[in-house]
């Protein structure tokens, strides 16, 4: 098989590809490793899993099928200073490795969906830092140009999610981290509501503040990881549950609303030349779409961004891993151990003021959603070499936190989407940010803004996939469905299929190797489809044809415990169809012997 998973490593081309059968998880493995291997920069990785143990958890979920599974084989990353069970967390810091006996719960939640973890990306030390050259593990370098920071903390993460070596992959974001290494990787960076999704074994940096953040090549997979990791957690303080259904494709984006600019004297650009214009292309942008600029002071902000290192906010890193470095002192980067040693002089009563004027420049600058729905900054002004961080490393660093510092302190949501490219060839991004719990809108939205760009996906050189529900591929194509019950022609569910624009194919029976149950959980009634080793039946199915672009949308429908699976018809061939987890069977009734729904349905209306 050639290497195709370039042209499907998003999560929505993947999970068509996998439900049309031109590949497995198996085979996505090997296509990943055989592309981390040929990647030029080892510094993205500080450890790669052992890739004969995942290609037998690949082949042990793919004897299990999809079914319930919204993440079936699909392979992701995480930052190193989030736990996974069996794997040291180093947070950057070889002297502080640990081995944890349970996985963040942000990862297991993943892993639960279905999601092949490959492995844990390098980062600056403990998280502090929006550059990506504070590891002893290296500097991850730009995808697009060795000699340019490929920004941090979240570097490694930024880096594997834009050269396409994983569908996605996990960062974190006190003062930016999600969102700058998508800036400079040309992809989306979702910095979540904070608690939305669990920081429960998480190497803390500010665990008032901090945020588990997703990279993606498109917001609507953003979307999908966000389904399945966010939710109340009790084993995280700071958790709070999402205030919408699990499982919905992304809302509509509106058709209007009103955004806010910074004021032309509070636009920073450090003197780069070439990103301005880029974010001047974006407003108008978004004024294509709908919206009305409304021109917004940005001091408050700016100072609520400055609470975060130069107020007592630093004291909270210095209670993470302060003491640590206090027994080690030579553990700790230079950069990171000073910032970190400076919160040991900050007082109780320093603390209690800056909380004090938090409180009073909240009010002030919530005070913006009155006359707007979001705001629109450029994610980073600016960017720079690695030689140039290397010389200045505070001033350099607090510059590109510009316009991302003063988020969690304000409980904003936010969504980094690439806006452009610059003459030298390096990317341009923005950032969408509106009050908590905004996250889908915000994804909807910069989806629309995202794809008005026209740009490629990350540094693969490839298309954005097309839009639309998570599954959704080119126009044109089809997938064949078989449907054993309530979707059959003239039976309650089969308008959902006629909506999403399938058409009747055939009748058929599938191959002696399953049983049939009366489900007594759904209504309407359906049946469950289980295979089985020994004494089983045909059982009948219609097969209808479906626009893979549907396919999406029409799988986040499916009801638990029923879910799509790889289906083995009479003739030896295989179709998509539907399946059931087989521990439903337990308190369902036996229908095997009717040889299919509808015969079953007729015994039911003639008793």
């Amino acid at each position: 098989m050639t290497d195709t998973l370039p042209a499907a490593i998003d999560i929505a081309r993947l999970s068509a590809a996998y439900a049309a059968g031109e590949t497995d998880p198996v085979t996505v493995v090997r296509l990943a490793f055989e592309r981390i291997r040929a990647w030029p920069d080892p510094a993205v990785w500080i450890l790669l899993r052992d890739e004969a143990n995942l290609l037998a958890e690949a082949r042990a979920l793919m004897a299990r099928g999809p079914a319930g599974l919204p993440l079936w084989g699909i392979p992701f990353a995480v930052k190193d200073n989030i736990d996974v069970a069996g794997l040291p967390t180093t947070a950057a810091c070889p002297e502080f490795t640990y081995t944890p006996e349970r996985s963040a719960t942000v990862v297991a939640r993943l892993v639960a969906a279905g999601a092949l973890l490959i492995g844990k990306t390098n980062l600056d030390q403990f998280a502090t830092g929006l550059v990506g050259v504070r590891s002893p593990w290296g500097a991850p370098r730009s995808a697009f140009d060795a000699e340019y920071v490929s920004g941090g903390s979240s570097s490694g993460s930024g880096v594997a999610a834009a050269a396409g070596l994983v569908s996605f992959s996990l960062g974190t974001d006190t003062a930016g981290s999600g969102r700058v290494p998508a800036a400079f990787g040309n992809t989306v960076g979702l910095k979540p509501s904070r608690g939305l999704v669990s920081a429960a074994g998480v190497v803390p940096a500010c665990r008032s503040l901090d945020c588990v953040t997703v990279f993606a090549q498109t917001a609507d997979d953003a979307a999908a990881v966000l389904d399945v990791a966010a939710g109340h957690d009790p084993a995280d303080p700071y958790s709070r549950p999402a205030p919408w259904p699990a499982g919905q494709p992304l809302p509509a984006a509106p058709a209007a609303f009103r955004f806010g600019v910074p004021a032309a004297d509070a636009l920073e650009f450090f003197g780069d030349r070439l990103n301005p214009p880029l974010f001047a292309a974006s407003v108008a942008r978004l004024e294509s779409l709908g919206g009305e600029a409304v021109e917004i002071d940005l001091a408050p902000f700016l100072e609520v961004a400055r609470l975060l290192y130069q107020g007592p906010w630093v004291a909270e890193r210095t209670a993470a891993v302060g003491d640590f470095l206090a027994a080690n002192p030579e553990a700790g980067h230079p950069v990171v151990r000073g910032i970190i040693e400076g919160g040991h002089g900050v007082t109780a009563v320093a603390a209690f003021r800056a909380m004090y004027r938090l409180e009073e420049l909240r009010k002030v600058c919530d005070a913006v959603w009155d006359a707007v729905d979001l705001v629109i900054t450029p994610t980073a002004g600016t960017t720079y070499t690695v030689a140039a961080l290397e010389a200045d490393p505070v001033r350099l660093n607090s510059n590109l936190g510009y316009y991302t510092n003063f988020m969690n302190l304000l409980d904003y949501a936010a969504v980094a989407v690439p806006a452009g490219f610059r003459d030298d060839g390096l990317p341009f991004g923005v950032t969408l940010f509106a009050p908590a719990f905004a996250d889908r809108r915000l994804l909807a939205l910069g989806d629309r803004l995202h794809r008005a760009a026209g740009l490629t996906a990350g540094a693969t050189g490839l298309p954005l996939g097309p839009a639309g529900p998570r599954g959704a591929v080119e126009a044109g194509r089809t997938v064949d469905l078989a449907v054993v019950g309530a979707h059959m022609a003239g039976l309650p569910l089969n308008g959902e299929l006629v909506a999403a624009g399938a058409q009747f194919v055939r009748a058929a029976t599938t191959a002696p190797v399953y049983r049939l149950y009366a489900l007594n959980q759904l209504s309407p009634a359906r049946p469950g489809l289980v295979r089985v080793d020994e004494g089983g039946a045909g059982i009948a199915v219609e097969i209808w044809r479906m626009p893979v672009a549907a396919l999406g949308r029409f799988v986040t429908g499916i009801a638990a415990p029923l879910g799509l699976g790889t289906l083995v018809l009479e003739d030896g061939g295989t179709v998509a169809g539907f399946i059931c987890e087989a521990a439903a069977a337990s308190e369902a009734r036996d229908i095997t012997g009717h040889g299919g729904w509808r015969a079953w349905m007729a015994s039911q209306a003639a008793a």
